[in-house]
């Protein structure tokens, strides 16, 4: 076993969730093998080229990486896991949410707008209706333009920013991939509504933490509104303005929302769950051009610091 491969004890615990067949004539390659592969390129962030050859064939490595990302596969894994610890009692539903914005390499630019059609001998392309839906597995739309593919422009270039929510043990619960300038509090539901952890037995997964933290990004109506509707108790600083504006209506302008600042102290673990993700070089740097692609690498990220806390 190499640095960072799964342990035999780590593979127990995914391979009964893995897919059985590849919907295609074919076989896979060995399950083990592959996701060693990947995890070697999530930790060390090296052009998949490169990846040495104990992993087998790197075309391999990235393809069965890019189709588990495009058909949910990692974010079933995640679950399945999230599920075991939850069954155990070893998730803190204490939660908090916050993002963190991600430098792109220029390499992550330049995707195709459009999917290209394979080509034959003397630069003949296929024209058969349908064929192509079977070399081409779906995909989340994506394409058109940097934008739809997570990356936003700054002053220092491309960037993308991860939006993500974790237990009170530094853990990730949900991830969610934008352009780097798109604000925290567009992107607060979306994150709550990707908390899904299965049970197991009967009963609807659970998406409902006991208490939210979140810092002054996500001070706003609307957020509150949705935390209130759903009757989930939340620690939210007020913003000075907002303050300010209360205090000008009077009466008029409700009292201040409860703030809890013993709670509010255990935000700490969403920055610790993101400095644990950006342990690893391909989510502190993005080099995929494809955004559900990036999504599925700290997906990965994600499942390996499950798998290891």
């Amino acid at each position: 076993m190499g640095r960072g491969d799964l342990s035999d004890a780590e593979w127990e615990r995914l391979r009964p969730f893995l897919p059985v067949s590849n919907r295609r004539c074919g076989r896979w390659r060995d399950h083990r093998q592959v996701i060693d592969g990947i995890l070697h390129r999530v930790r060390t962030g090296v052009q998949w080229r490169d990846l040495p050859e104990r992993f087998g064939p790197w075309k391999t490595i990235y393809e069965r990486h890019r189709l588990w990302s495009a058909d949910g596969t990692w974010e079933r894994l995640l679950q399945q896991v999230q599920a075991e610890a939850d069954a155990a009692g070893e998730i803190d539903w204490d939660i908090s949410v916050d993002s963190t914005v991600v430098r792109a390499h220029q390499h992550a630019a330049g995707a195709r707008t459009e999917p290209a059609r394979p080509r034959f001998k003397g630069g003949r392309t296929a024209r058969t209706p349908g064929r192509d839906a079977v070399a081409e597995p779906a995909r989340p739309p994506g394409g058109g333009g940097a934008g739809c593919e997570g990356l936003g422009r700054s002053r220092g270039g491309f960037t993308s920013k991860l939006h993500l929510s974790a237990d009170g043990r530094c853990r990730p619960l949900s991830l969610v991939v934008t352009p780097g300038q798109r604000a925290d509090c567009t992107q607060f539901k979306l994150v709550l509504d990707k908390i899904r952890v299965p049970r197991h037995g009967p009963g609807r997964p659970r998406k409902k933490p006991d208490s939210l933290a979140a810092d002054k990004a996500y001070s706003n109506g609307p957020c509150r509104e949705f935390l209130r509707r759903r009757g989930i108790r939340h620690t939210i600083p007020e913003k000075t303005d907002s303050q300010a504006a209360r205090r000008r209506k009077g009466s008029r302008g409700g009292r201040p929302p409860g703030f809890d600042e013993d709670r509010y102290k255990k935000r700490n673990t969403i920055e610790r769950a993101i400095n644990r993700l950006k342990q690893h070089r391909a989510v502190a740097t993005r080099y995929d051009k494809r955004g559900y692609v990036f999504l599925g690498t700290a997906t990965v990220a994600a499942l390996v610091i499950w798998l290891r806390t």
